[in-house]
């Protein structure tokens, strides 16, 4: 295969690429919109008593939104994971890239205080990290990658 037809291809898979991320980008927005507009007009026709319990659990939605997103996995890990995985997640610092999924190339990052990087003490509870994420969020094409406290890879997954 030539040099112009590997260019000609490249320059063709990216524009594929950047047309698929565009166009899945604006199916998201749309929906959201619509979905919030739906919730508005059913929570103001409800009337008296049955609007305190809608009201309960939007304050406890705001709270779980307001939570960063480290602090919403550990707490899934807390209630789902085995004592192991607890441990695991304990160490778990920040959490980036979980909100926004849009199952064509996810990738998230966590962040923990392990040190020592790849030959360190955070390589096996870096996979069950992994594996808690793994449960937490779901992706068609999702990668996690963990990192110790000085930045360096643990270890990655798929989610």
């Amino acid at each position: 295969m030539g040099m112009k037809t590997k260019i000609a291809l490249g320059a063709v898979v990216g524009i594929a690429v950047i047309g698929a991320l565009s166009a899945n980008a604006g199916d998201g927005d749309g929906d959201a919109k619509s979905d919030n507009r739906t919730s508005a007009s059913a929570g103001e026709k409800t009337g008296g008593a049955s609007e305190a319990k809608p009201a309960e659990d939007k304050a406890e939605d705001k709270a779980e939104e307001k939570a960063s997103q480290a602090e919403q996995f550990k707490a899934f890990v807390q209630k789902n994971g085995t004592p192991k995985e607890k441990d695991a997640a304990s160490h778990v610092t920040k959490v980036q890239g979980a909100d926004e999924q849009n199952d064509i190339l996810d990738a998230a990052d966590v962040y923990t205080d392990f040190t020592g990087g790849i030959m360190g003490e955070g390589t096996g509870p870096a996979k069950l990290i992994a594996s808690s994420f793994a449960d937490w969020k779901d992706s068609e094409n999702g990668l996690v990658t963990i990192y110790d406290a000085d930045g360096e890879l643990l270890g990655n997954g798929q989610f």
